[in-house]
């Protein structure tokens, strides 16, 4: 089997959408060993930003009058579709940024939704899906920014909604504690918000490699 996992953090080390993504990519590899896991971090690795332009234009221009830049761009947007498309089992670590879904993430779907294995279809029907995302702050209910996360609800609706992959989160909040001293008083809270990610993840990673073959 195969697990697809996407990191869109701009950070590696200390990356805490990365920390839920290791721990589920760890569990699932410890009921598939030997099994392989593709990598792509569009965080490291920036989906070009004129890929997109480039594949719409050439979708409106016939295939021998097509620029080299077009050409890479349809291309890059098949090898996209395929790596989702062939995994049995995918991962996506895709962090809140600025209250939006990252740059990076919005990148990665524009263009790969003019792939024509992805384009207007729920190409990933059933498939599972565990999304790792995390913020700094708090969003919930009830909090004084209650509304201002604008990622999770977009990722949800691509992912689960026009993809058709059938999707498990595991969110964290609170991840500016500790460094931002503004929120000094929210130390226990976010500690617990922490661990209750940490055994989430666990549960979504085992979960995940509890599947059968071709599922």
């Amino acid at each position: 089997m195969t697990l697809f996992r996407l990191d869109a953090s701009i950070r590696i080390d200390g990356s805490t959408s990365r920390e839920i993504a290791d721990i589920v990519e760890q569990e699932w590899l410890a009921s598939h060993p030997g099994d392989k896991v593709v990598n792509r971090h569009i965080g490291a690795e920036p989906i070009p930003a004129t890929a997109w332009g480039n594949a719409v234009a050439a979708g409106a221009t016939d295939e021998a009058a097509r620029t080299p830049d077009q050409r890479e761009a349809v291309a890059l947007a098949k090898t996209l579709a395929d790596e989702l498309i062939s995994a049995d089992a995918i991962l996506f670590a895709v962090p809140l940024y600025n209250y939006g879904v990252s740059q990076h993430f919005k990148t990665y779907v524009d263009l790969l939704l003019t792939a024509p294995d992805a384009f207007g279809q729920p190409f990933l029907k059933g498939k599972p899906v565990v999304l790792a995302t995390v913020r700094g702050g708090a969003y919930g209910a009830g909090t004084p920014r209650e509304g201002w996360d604008h990622s999770t609800p977009y990722l949800k609706r691509v992912i689960a909604d026009v993809w058709g992959a059938d999707l498990t989160i595991v969110e964290r909040e609170f991840t500016l504690v500790g460094s931002n001293p503004a929120l000094d008083q929210f130390t226990d809270a976010a500690a617990a918000m922490h661990a209750e990610a940490l055994d989430a993840a666990r549960e979504a990673g085992k979960a995940l490699g509890a599947l059968p073959n071709g599922i």
